[in-house]
C-alpha cells in the first residue's frame, strides 16, 4: 500500500514543524483491523528533508468497533488539519496552504502540540543486552523496606531532585536536568523578558526554582483547589487575560562522544502548556499536563559545548478545561526532563503484547517493533538490511560473567522490508513460550524483554528492555477474568500528590503507597483521573497491582447549568475531538506495555459523546488485549466493558448484578467516599460483593488527603486545603477524602478496609469454622494460622492451628469443638468468650516481613460455664451522710472523706464528684444528644444531618431546670434520687426559677402553695413554645455506701428530629485522670457502621492518643462496645470506673481534651485548645458515621437513632489505689430500687 507523502525543504526544525501543523496530527501510529485499516503517520523531527506523512487511508467496520466509534474517528481525523496562530514561520511545504492565523496555541483545541515526535514507551538507549539486564535487575531490586526513606517535609525537595536523577544511573546515553534551575514568573504571556529564550539573555537577577517541581508549593503564585467549578470563567477555549506564566532557563552540556548520534529533549510532564528553545531555536508546543513531550534536537545543539534550553509555561490552556480533576491546579515543569542520545537508525517504539492458551499451558509472545531512520536510506532500500532481534529472560541474577540463560526465549529474527512507512519501518517479532510463569496481582511474574537492533554486519547499535508480564485478560457473561479467574477488584482511587511538592514524585514514596496499600490488602488502583509518572507502573509491575489506567481528561465543571446541556459539552464538540483522542493515544502509547494495566479509561466525568466514541473506537483497535472503563456516559453505553458506577449504594449495585439483560460485571469505580472520620458501611459492599455473581469489586475514593504543607503566621506547619491560600474560587476541604493522611500514616478506617477486603473470609456458621481462601492463584502454603481464646477481656490460651494449604477460592471446614481451644472453652467461666483466628505471612514478601497479618476474625463462642457473680448486698456497705443546702445535695460515707458527691438540685444532676480530694467527675453525667459534626454530617446542604440537628437547636441544648428533685432514703447505706429534666435550646432569654419536692420540705405549707404554683406557671410557659425542640428526660440516681452509682436514665426526644446523633451523657473528668483502660471493641477507633475490623478486648491508651487528628476537626476516637471504662491518674492513685447497666447493650466511648463545642469550632486540627477537663462521653446509642458519599445524608437506616424513647444505665465506681476494674465489674450491686 503507497502513502501520500510530504517533502520537506528547508530548515530543519521549521519545517518538520509546518508538516505537522498542515497535516492531520490526530492519530499517530497504526491500528488494524481484519475488515480495513488505518495508517496515521505523524512522525517528525528527523532533520532537513525528513519525510511525513498523515492521512486517513481507509475506515471500516471490525469486531468489538461500533459503526458510531469508526465514524466519530473518522470524524476527529477530518476536525484536526485546522492550523492555528502560534506555529513556526519556516518554509511550508508546496502542496499545503496555510489559513490566515487567528488564535493563540494555548488558546486553540485543534493545536495541542507541535513538531513532537509521536508517543512512546519511555526509552533508555541501552548498547547491549548485559547493559540492559543489569539495569532491569537493579532497577527491581526494591522492598518494603524502601519506603523507609520516605520524606513528607523540607527535605523532600532534595529527594526529588536525587530521584529523578537515580531513574537513570547506569543509562550511558541518558541525561537528567534536574536541579536548579532560573525562574522569573510572569503575570502572563505576553509580560514575559524579551528575547528571554535567547542564548546571551542575562538571567542573574531571576531567582531559582528546582526541576521538577510545581512553582506554586515554592512560594510562586498559589495552588487553587476546585472539585468541580473552574477556577476561571467557562468560556472554552479561552483563558484568563492573567495568565501566570513561567519562564525557566538552564544549560547542558552533551557528550562529544555523542556526536554523530541522534539527539533527543524529553520533559516528562508539564502543567499545563509550553514551549521549548534550544540555543534560541524554537522547537515547539505541547500541552497535556501528564504526559511527556519529546522533540529530535539533534540539529540545535552543539556536541561537547554548553547549550541553553529555555522553556515558557503557562498557566491555563485550553487543555486546563480538559483538566477540572478534583485536585490542586498547580503549574510548572513537575516531572524530569531528560535528553537522550539514540544512533540514527534507532528502536523508536516497541509494543509487547502477550496471548495465553485457553489451557493456560503456553503462551505466544508477540513485539511490534518501530525503528526509524532518516528518509534517504527508505529511497535507498538500505533500512532493509537492518534486522530487529528480541530475547525474554526469566528472572536471574549476575555472578561473573554473563552467559545467556537457558530460560531466555529468543523472538524470531525479522528484517525490516515487510511495512516501510516514511522514515519507519515496522516488524512482528513472536516467541511460543510452554508452561509461562503468568504474571497477576497475587503472582507478579515478571520476565525482562530486550529488543535488539542490528545493522547490516550483525552489529547490536541500539537496545531497548523492559519487564513483561504474561497475562490475559477477558471476560464472560457478569465477569472480568484475569487469567481465565473472575479477580475481585479490591481497589482504591489514587490522585499524585506529595504534601510538600504537589505533583512531583520521590520513588521512596511511592514504594510507601504501594506497601501500604498491599499490606491491607489493595490489590488494584485507579490512576485518578490522568497518567501517572512512568516508575509507578514499573512499581505496580513489580509489586502486583491490578492497575486502571486512566486519560488525562475530565470537564466536570460543564455539569451544571447553562453548559450541561449536551451540546455544549466539549465532548460533541468536534474542535475538541484532536484533544481528547491526542490524550488517549499518548497515554496507551507511553503504557502499553505494563502488565499491570488492565483497563484503558476513557476519562472521569467528562460527559459522554462522539469524541468518547472516538477514543474508544481508536483504542480498542490499537489494544485488544485489555478492557475499556468509562462511567461518564453511565452503564449503558458500549464504550465501557464493565458497569462501574460510582457511590451508587449497595441495595443498587445488587440491582444491577441481578439484572438478568446486563452481562457485564459491575466494579465500582469510586465508592465509600473517605473524607475524615468516614468508610461507614464498607462491610456492607463486601457482604454483598462476596456473595453475589456479577458484583466484582471497586475503587474507594480515595487513598491520600491531599492536603499542602503550609506554615502558619505563629511558625507553626499544618495541611492546607482549598481557600487557605486566598485561592479563590475553592472548595474547601473535599480534598482532603483519604484513608491515610499526607505524610502517609493511615486513618483508622484503613484497618476496617483491611478487614473487608482481607484474602481469606473466617466464618463461624452452626458450629463450624469456615476458612475460605479467597486468591485465585495462591493456595495457603504462604500463610500460618494462629489461635487465641479470650473470655472477659483476658486472654486464656493461644497456639498456632495447623490447617492443610487450603487451594485457591476452596474452601475448609473446622468443627468448633475439635479445634485446640475445644477444652479450655468448655472449662471457661465467664460471661464471655471470644476466638480469635489470624493469618499471618509465614515469610517475607516484597511488600511485608514475615509475621503481616493478612486476615483476622473474632467470633463469639457460647458460654457454657457463666461467671459465678457476685451480689453485693447493700447493707453490707457503710451509711451514708448526707448534707442538704438550698440548691446542693452532698453525700459521702458517714465519718469518712475517700469520697464526695455533689447534686444540683436546681437541674437535678450530679455536678462533682471527689475521690481523696481529687475531682474525678465534674459537669454530668449530662444527657447528651450532640456531636461534633464530621464531614459527611456536612453533606447535603440544608438536607444534610448537620443542618437538621442545628435547626433543632441540638448544638445549643442546655437544662433549663427539672420538674422535681425527690431524694429517699432507702437505707442507711443506700440513697435514691430522682428527677425529671428538661432540656431546651439555648436561648437568650434568662432561665425561669425552678423548683424541687426537697426544696419545698423546710417551708410552710403557704410558701410551699406558692412555689408550686410558680412551677405549674412556668410549665405552662413552657408548654406554649415549641415544645417538639425539648427533651424530657428521667433521671434516677442510686447511691450505695461504698461510692457506687447506678444511674439511670429515660428519654423522650421531640418528634421533629429526623435523627439524633447520638443518645448518651457526656461529663468532665480531671485532666490528671488521664490513663484510659476499656473492655470493648479496639484498639483503633471504631464505630457502629465501622467496627468489623475492631476485636473485642482489654486495652489501655493515655487520653491524648485516643484522639484522631483528622485535618478538619469533627467527632472522633470513638470505642465501640464498650463494657466498662476506667480513667485513672498514675501519680494521684485515684480514677473513675465506668460500667455499661445490667439492662443495656455496651457503650460507646470517647474522652478527649477538646470539647465537642471546640471540634467544631475549629477548622484545622493546629487551631484545636485544650480545656483543662477531659471530655467524656457514654454512649448508649451513637449514629453510624455513613461514608457512601460525603453530598448526601448516607447513613445507613439500621444506624440512624430516631427520635423514640431510649432507657439505658451506667454504673460508676471511685478507684482508689490498686484496683481491678475488671473484678469490680464482675461484681453485681444488689437491685434496690
Amino acid at each position: 500500500m503507497s502513502l501520500p507523502t510530504i517533502l520537506i525543504t528547508g530548515s530543519a526544525i521549521d519545517s518538520v514543524a509546518l508538516a505537522r501543523k498542515t497535516s492531520s496530527s490526530v492519530l499517530r501510529g497504526d491500528f488494524s483491523y481484519p475488515c480495513g485499516q488505518f495508517l496515521f503517520r505523524n512522525r517528525a523531527g528527523f532533520g532537513l528533508d525528513r519525510c511525513i506523512s498523515a492521512h486517513v487511508i481507509n475506515c471500516s467496520q471490525a469486531p468489538g468497533i461500533t459503526n458510531k466509534e469508526n465514524d466519530c474517528v473518522r470524524a476527529a481525523a477530518q476536525n484536526s488539519t485546522q492550523p492555528s496562530e502560534g506555529g513556526l514561520n519556516g518554509p511550508m511545504a508546496k502542496d499545503r496552504k496555510v489559513p490566515e492565523v487567528r488564535r493563540r496555541d494555548w488558546e486553540d483545541p485543534m493545536t495541542v502540540e507541535w513538531n513532537k515526535r509521536n508517543a512512546h514507551v519511555p526509552l533508555h538507549c541501552h548498547t547491549t543486552i548485559v547493559g540492559a539486564l543489569k539495569f532491569w535487575q537493579q532497577r527491581s531490586h526494591t522492598d518494603f523496606r524502601a519506603a523507609e526513606e520516605a520524606v513528607w517535609e523540607e527535605e523532600a525537595v532534595e529527594a526529588a531532585l536525587q530521584s529523578a536523577d537515580s531513574w537513570i544511573q547506569g543509562l550511558e546515553y541518558v541525561c537528567s536536568l534536574a536541579g536548579l534551575w532560573k525562574f522569573h514568573l510572569a503575570c502572563c504571556p505576553e509580560e514575559v523578558p524579551e528575547q528571554f529564550s535567547s542564548v546571551g539573555f542575562d538571567d542573574s537577577s531571576w531567582g531559582s526554582l528546582p526541576v521538577p517541581s510545581n512553582w506554586q508549593v515554592h512560594g510562586h503564585d498559589r495552588p487553587i483547589y476546585t472539585n468541580i467549578v473552574y477556577p476561571f470563567p467557562i468560556n472554552p477555549p479561552f483563558v484568563p487575560s492573567e495568565n501566570p506564566t513561567g519562564c525557566y532557563r538552564t544549560s547542558f552540556r552533551v557528550p562529544s562522544d555523542w556526536t554523530g548520534r541522534r539527539l533527543f529533549l524529553n520533559f516528562e510532564a508539564v502543567d499545563s502548556a509550553f514551549y521549548v528553545w534550544v540555543n534560541g531555536a524554537k522547537i515547539g508546543y505541547s500541552q497535556d499536563s501528564r504526559l511527556p513531550s519529546d522533540w529530535d534536537i539533534t540539529d540545535c545543539c552543539h556536541f561537547g559545548e554548553e547549550n541553553v534550553l529555555a522553556v515558557q509555561v503557562m498557566r491555563w490552556s485550553d487543555g486546563s478545561y480538559l483538566e477540572d480533576q478534583d485536585h490542586w491546579w498547580l503549574s510548572g515543569i513537575h516531572r524530569n526532563v531528560l535528553i537522550y542520545s539514540k544512533p540514527q537508525v534507532m528502536l523508536a517504539d516497541y509494543f509487547v503484547k502477550t496471548d495465553v492458551e485457553n489451557d493456560f499451558l503456553s503462551a505466544t509472545v508477540k513485539v511490534e517493533v518501530t525503528v526509524e531512520g532518516p528518509r534517504e536510506m527508505i529511497a535507498n532500500s538500505k533500512l532493509c538490511h537492518y534486522t530487529t532481534e528480541a530475547v525474554l529472560f526469566e528472572e536471574f541474577d549476575f555472578q561473573g560473567d554473563f552467559k545467556m540463560p537457558s530460560e531466555a526465549a529468543h523472538l524470531q529474527p525479522q528484517g525490516l522490508d515487510s511495512a516501510m512507512i516514511g522514515c519507519h519501518a515496522h516488524t512482528i517479532l513472536t516467541a511460543k513460550l510452554q508452561g509461562p510463569k503468568l504474571w497477576s496481582a497475587e503472582h507478579p511474574n515478571l520476565y525482562t524483554l530486550v529488543v535488539l537492533l542490528k545493522d547490516p554486519s550483525g552489529a547490536v547499535i541500539d537496545c531497548e528492555a523492559c519487564r513483561v508480564g504474561v497475562r490475559k485478560i477477558s471476560t464472560r457473561p457478569k465477569e472480568l477474568l484475569v487469567n481465565g479467574e473472575p479477580v475481585v477488584i479490591r481497589g482504591v482511587n489514587r490522585h499524585e500528590h506529595h504534601p510538600r511538592l504537589g505533583k512531583t514524585n520521590i520513588e521512596a514514596c511511592m514504594i510507601k503507597d504501594i506497601t501500604l496499600m498491599k499490606q491491607h490488602n489493595i490489590n488494584a488502583v485507579r490512576n485518578s483521573h490522568y497518567p501517572m509518572h512512568s516508575r509507578w507502573y514499573e512499581l505496580c509491575d513489580l509489586f502486583g497491582l491490578y492497575m486502571v489506567d486512566e486519560a488525562n481528561l475530565e470537564t466536570h465543571g460543564f455539569d451544571p447549568e447553562p453548559w450541561a446541556w449536551p451540546e455544549r459539552q466539549l465532548t460533541f464538540d468536534p474542535k475538541w475531538a484532536n484533544a481528547f483522542l491526542q490524550r488517549m493515544i499518548n497515554m496507551v502509547e507511553r503504557d502499553k506495555n505494563h502488565a499491570s494495566i488492565i483497563f484503558w479509561s476513557l476519562g472521569n466525568e467528562a460527559g459522554y459523546g462522539p469524541n468518547h466514541q472516538a477514543m474508544a473506537g481508536w483504542t480498542r483497535g490499537r489494544d485488544s488485549t485489555r478492557l475499556l472503563h468509562y462511567e461518564g456516559g453511565g452503564s449503558r453505553t458500549t464504550s465501557t466493558d464493565v458497569v462501574c458506577p460510582m457511590y451508587t449504594r449497595v441495595w443498587d449495585i445488587i440491582k444491577i448484578a441481578e439484572d438478568p439483560s446486563e452481562s457485564r460485571p459491575v466494579i465500582l469505580c469510586e465508592y465509600s467516599h473517605a473524607m475524615g472520620n468516614s468508610n461507614g458501611n464498607i462491610q456492607a459492599y463486601w457482604d454483598a460483593i462476596d456473595g453475589i455473581h456479577g458484583l466484582q469489586g471497586g475503587f474507594i475514593w480515595d487513598w491520600a488527603d491531599q492536603g499542602l504543607l503550609k506554615e502558619g503566621k505563629d511558625g507553626v506547619k499544618y495541611w492546607a486545603y482549598g481557600g487557605d491560600f486566598g485561592d479563590v474560587p475553592h472548595d474547601l476541604n473535599f480534598c482532603l477524602n483519604g484513608l491515610i493522611w499526607p505524610n502517609r500514616r493511615p486513618h483508622p478506617a484503613l484497618e476496617e478496609v483491611k478487614h473487608a477486603y482481607q484474602p481469606i473470609g473466617i466464618f463461624l456458621k452452626d458450629g463450624t469454622i469456615e476458612i475460605w481462601n479467597k486468591h485465585f492463584f495462591t493456595p495457603l502454603d504462604y500463610v500460618k494460622f494462629s489461635w487465641s481464646l479470650s473470655a472477659d477481656g483476658s486472654v486464656l490460651e493461644s497456639g498456632t492451628l495447623d490447617l492443610p494449604a487450603i487451594e485457591p477460592t476452596k474452601k475448609h471446614y473446622l468443627k468448633l469443638n475439635s479445634g485446640p481451644w475445644a477444652s479450655r472453652w468448655k472449662e471457661a467461666e465467664a460471661n464471655e468468650i471470644f476466638l480469635d483466628i489470624t493469618a499471618y505471612l509465614s515469610a517475607p514478601t516484597r511488600w511485608a516481613d514475615a509475621g503481616h497479618v493478612l486476615a483476622s476474625e473474632q467470633m463469639e463462642l457460647p458460654v457454657s460455664k457463666h461467671a459465678q457473680r457476685q451480689v453485693l448486698s447493700a447493707s453490707s456497705k457503710p451509711a451514708l451522710s448526707v448534707e442538704e443546702a438550698e440548691w446542693v445535695l452532698k453525700v459521702k460515707p458517714a465519718g469518712g472523706e475517700d469520697w464526695e458527691i455533689q447534686f444540683d438540685k436546681k437541674k437535678g444532676l450530679l455536678s462533682s464528684w471527689k475521690v481523696n480530694g481529687t475531682c474525678v467527675l465534674s459537669n454530668g453525667p449530662l444527657p447528651c444528644f450532640w456531636r461534633a459534626p464530621t464531614d459527611n454530617d456536612k453533606g447535603g446542604s440544608v438536607l444534610s444531618y448537620v443542618s437538621q440537628w442545628k435547626a433543632n437547636g441540638l448544638d445549643t441544648l442546655t437544662c433549663t431546670g427539672c420538674e422535681r428533685f425527690r431524694v429517699e432514703k432507702l437505707s442507711d447505706s443506700t440513697l435514691l434520687l430522682k428527677a425529671v429534666i428538661f432540656m431546651e435550646p439555648k436561648s437568650e432569654e434568662p432561665p425561669p426559677p425552678q423548683v424541687s419536692e426537697s426544696q419545698t420540705g423546710d417551708v410552710d405549707k403557704d410558701t410551699e402553695k406558692s412555689i408550686k404554683a410558680q412551677f405549674a406557671e412556668m410549665n405552662e410557659e413552657r408548654a406554649r413554645r415549641d415544645s417538639s425542640l425539648g427533651f424530657k428526660i428521667k433521671v434516677q440516681y442510686i447511691v450505695f455506701g461504698d461510692g457506687n452509682i447506678v444511674t439511670s436514665y429515660d428519654v423522650e426526644p421531640p418528634s421533629r428530629i429526623p435523627t439524633l446523633p447520638r443518645v448518651g451523657v457526656q461529663f468532665n473528668i480531671d485532666k490528671e485522670c488521664s490513663e484510659v483502660e476499656w473492655y470493648g471493641r479496639g484498639p483503633f477507633e471504631c464505630y457502629p457502621d465501622r467496627k468489623s475490623a475492631a476485636r473485642v478486648g482489654t486495652y489501655s491508651k493515655e487520653v491524648k492518643d485516643l484522639h484522631v487528628p483528622y485535618i478538619v476537626p469533627g467527632e472522633n476516637g470513638g470505642r465501640a462496645d464498650v463494657r466498662w471504662v476506667a480513667f485513672t491518674s498514675k501519680t494521684k492513685g485515684v480514677g473513675l470506673l465506668a460500667i455499661s447497666g445490667e439492662d443495656s447493650p455496651p457503650m460507646q466511648m470517647s474522652a478527649s481534651f477538646y470539647t465537642s463545642q471546640e471540634l467544631d469550632r475549629a477548622t484545622h486540627e493546629e487551631e484545636l485548645q485544650q480545656g483543662d477537663k477531659i471530655e467524656v462521653h457514654l454512649d448508649h446509642k451513637h449514629m453510624g458515621i455513613g461514608g457512601d458519599d460525603s453530598w448526601t445524608p448516607c447513613v445507613h437506616p439500621q444506624y440512624l437513632l430516631p427520635p423514640e424513647l431510649y432507657h439505658f444505665s451506667i454504673r460508676f465506681c471511685p478507684l482508689i489505689g490498686p484496683t481491678s476494674p475488671l473484678e469490680i465489674s464482675r461484681n453485681q450491686l444488689e437491685n434496690v430500687s
